[in-house]
């Protein structure tokens, strides 16, 4: 299964980009680390420390905001993966680049990068910036059974409505969001996995 996806991160191939200088600061880059045994492999997560700003204890790749001392958006994934989470660069293999987009709640361009574990990985986190690090096989995204949806109240020209989201709980980690369309759009990308979800979906009330 990890061989497949790498072989297929071909159709997305590794650049170093850069940001826009008109819009450096609020450019993003995340790292999506996927490891472990071929036909069961992982992807690590993390859950944002609770006293953030913003998306406080949601869970999140590791990653974070371009600084003018980063050579390139890649620098950027690498970087805040080694101060959230320890994580030493040598110890990833980043392959692909995925498109970046923005999530919903917040105007930040985020690009993906895939990265492949090929030493034991030994991360700790930054308590500052992490509450926790989890791996989160790639299994459990194929399957359509684990999927739920909740809403979030939302104003829009024609009144009061919500938006609802879907969702995946592993481990009591509530997985959703902008993580959870990169898992489920690479997954639909390198393995056909037919994961239909509706992002997001916008009900009056």
């Amino acid at each position: 299964m990890l061989t497949t996806i790498a072989n297929q991160l071909v159709k997305f191939p590794l650049k170093k980009r850069q940001p826009d200088l008109n819009k450096a600061q609020t450019t993003a880059a995340v790292l999506v680390i996927l490891h472990g045994e071929d036909s069961d492999p992982q992807v690590v997560l993390t859950q944002r420390a609770f006293h953030l700003k913003s998306h406080a204890g949601e869970v999140a790749f590791p990653g974070g905001m371009w600084d003018k001392g980063d050579e390139n958006l890649l620098h950027t994934a690498l970087r805040e993966a080694n101060e959230e989470i320890g994580l030493n660069p040598h110890s990833v293999t980043p392959v692909a680049t995925l498109p970046s987009a923005s999530p919903k709640r917040r105007e930040v361009s985020v690009t993906p990068f895939v990265a492949i574990g090929i030493n034991n990985l030994e991360l700790t986190a930054d308590a500052s910036e992490t509450a926790a690090i989890f791996n989160a096989p790639l299994k459990i995204f194929m399957d359509p059974d684990q999927y739920e949806y909740f809403e979030i109240k939302s104003e829009t020209a024609d009144g009061d409505g919500v938006i609802r989201f879907p969702y995946l709980t592993y481990n009591n980690y509530k997985i959703w969001g902008f993580t959870l369309k990169v898992i489920t759009d690479l997954l639909n990308s390198t393995l056909d996995a037919g994961i239909d979800l509706k992002y997001p979906q916008h009900v009056s009330k």
